[in-house]
């Protein structure tokens, strides 16, 4: 087996490069204003007027996207995907059924999965176990228990569904007895439940999520194993304590790992939307929050850009394959895409699930500790750029194990994702006034002085996609818990004017302070736990 674990210790020269790379891409990209204002405003200005309407481009597109991504889900939960499942039983017949009538638009591609499952050896519904995995550090039963019964509630068979817990040996007891509680009051609604509790003294990982659900995945192959279970049957799902799916995603989840051909070789990614409590965070972590709720709405439909993250669900046979999660990482998530891609040698890829995962917006006991919590989680995400030397040793290298062409695309789209988290929203905020500040003043010109106010002009144009955003967030709230007064969607409205700052003190600053510590050699070998504070009687 091909090593697939991120070196520890001290890395060897081109690793440190490519951990370099990003930070000083950055840095490089953030002083080019200012530098080609000093030598040249003229060339300063063509810089940013390009660079802007490049943005302003890009964010239209978005919106659009993120208009076709919410109608991909709504259709998606519309659709009886258990029954969906009971055709796949029977695929001849009932795809003899469904010639004999007109098939609405979005049946078509069931009717040719039908067709094509009906020559194939696939498991059958009935065959398939679901696994999911709760990894939880110190949250409250107020927290846990929706989740588990979220699971319980799905239109996929409980009895066909198996419930793990995986908790910390280094978390807070009341969490212990929990995990326990919930695993007792549950099994018998399930195929079976568990409660493991990770121990605090396994060499080699690093704190955080990937230790826990590894910990937990091989006691339960341990078991399935014993029990005679058919692992090629078995799919894993790996949801956070706060995580609540759709009541079809498990359906809808079963029904592509039967119609999919692969299937091992594939993730299984359904769309995060950090929706559950956002009546109740602050303005700026709504903004943020709904930002990355539509960001994932639109990454579901570019497959190309598709990455595990947060939730997401693999087989039990592929998760063997790469040796489960990484154990090294923060970002266990984001990193298992490129595990396993480079483990079947690029013949890998990520299927949507149309259907969201709810989630918890950031939330602690405070107002301070919310917003820096906030900080902590995106500096976290950002820390993503940790993949850059992983993925470009493995793509640069005479032993690599995947085609070079593909590889180096998703290399280079990887580097500028994280180059322009870091960049983009201070570019265009403050871009424009490089070369009135910095250009030497004989240098000046009537360009400089007019920039900001030309800039300012083109941006106008993004706040249609703005525009299209607040609709679209107003279209996605739940409904407003009764201890908020009407008033508040007034606010729900007010706080878009937030998103210029959100975007450098929360987006910009998080993936600069990531890179830096990529770039000083000072990894982030630590998971800090989210805060998941329940709001249950505040008054607006």
């Amino acid at each position: 087996m091909q090593d697939l674990e991120i070196p520890l210790g001290k890395r060897k020269p081109l690793y440190r490069f490519f951990e370099i790379l990003p930070g000083v891409l950055s840095l490089t990209l953030l002083l080019l204003p200012i530098v080609l204002a000093i030598v040249n405003p003229l060339l300063a200005a063509v810089f940013i007027i390009v660079y802007t309407i490049s943005w302003i481009i890009r964010a239209l597109v978005l919106a659009v996207r993120t208009l076709q991504g919410y109608s991909t889900m709504r259709d998606a939960e519309a659709i009886d995907w258990q029954a969906r499942l009971a055709d796949c039983d029977h695929p001849e017949k009932a795809a003899q059924a469904m010639r004999q009538r007109k098939l609405i638009w979005h049946e078509t591609a069931h009717f040719a999965n039908l067709q094509r499952i009906a020559t194939l050896d696939y498991p059958k519904p009935s065959e398939v176990i679901q696994v999911v995995i709760i990894a939880t550090y110190n949250e409250t039963f107020e927290t846990l228990e929706p989740t588990v019964q979220s699971v319980l509630d799905s239109s996929f068979p409980g009895k066909q569904t198996i419930l793990v817990i995986g908790y910390e040996a280094r978390g807070p007891e009341e969490t212990h007895r929990v995990a326990k509680a919930l695993v007792e009051q549950y099994q018998d609604k399930f195929y079976a439940a568990f409660a493991f509790e990770h121990p605090s003294d396994i060499p080699d990982e690093v704190i955080g999520k990937g230790g826990n659900i590894v910990y937990a995945a091989r006691q339960l192959q341990q078991w399935v194993e014993k029990q005679g279970i058919v692992k090629e049957n078995v799919i894993i799902t790996t949801l956070d304590a706060d995580n609540r799916p759709h009541p079809s995603y498990l359906s809808y989840l079963a029904y592509e790992f039967i119609v999919t051909e692969r299937r091992h070789e594939c993730a299984y990614q359904p769309i995060a939307l950090f929706l559950n409590n956002i009546w109740d965070v602050p303005a700026p972590m709504r903004v943020l929050a709904t930002g990355n709720s539509f960001w994932n709405m639109v990454n579901s439909l570019r497959p190309h850009m598709l990455r595990n993250f947060a939730a997401h669900a693999q087989s039990l046979v592929s998760l063997e394959r790469t040796n489960f999660w990484s154990t090294r990482t923060v970002v266990e998530d984001g990193h298992q895409f490129w595990r396993s891609y480079f483990a079947f040698k690029g013949e890998y890829e990520v299927v949507p699930i149309y259907v969201p995962i709810y989630q918890d917006a950031v939330l602690s006991n405070t107002y301070i500790k919310t917003l820096k919590a906030q900080f902590v989680q995106l500096r976290r995400w950002a820390y993503g750029a940790s993949d850059v030397p992983y993925v470009a040793t493995r793509v640069f290298s005479k032993h690599r194990t995947v085609p070079f062409w593909p590889g180096f695309t998703k290399f280079l789209r990887l580097l500028d994702g994280h180059v322009s988290w870091a960049t983009s929203s201070i570019i265009l905020a403050f871009g424009a006034w490089a070369p009135l500040l910095f250009a030497n003043e004989s240098n000046r010109s009537i360009v400089a002085h007019e920039l900001p106010d030309l800039v300012s002009y083109l941006q106008w144009l993004g706040y249609v996609g703005l525009i299209l955003s607040i609709f679209l967030s107003m279209k996605m709230l739940p409904p407003r818990p009764a201890r908020y007064k009407r008033r508040r969607n007034v606010f729900m409205v007010l706080q878009w004017a937030l998103m210029p700052v959100t975007s450098i003190l929360y987006g910009s600053s998080a993936a600069i302070y990531s890179q830096t510590r990529l770039l000083l050699g000072k990894y982030l070998d630590k998971f800090d736990v989210t805060d998941k504070t329940v709001v249950t009687d505040t008054k607006d």
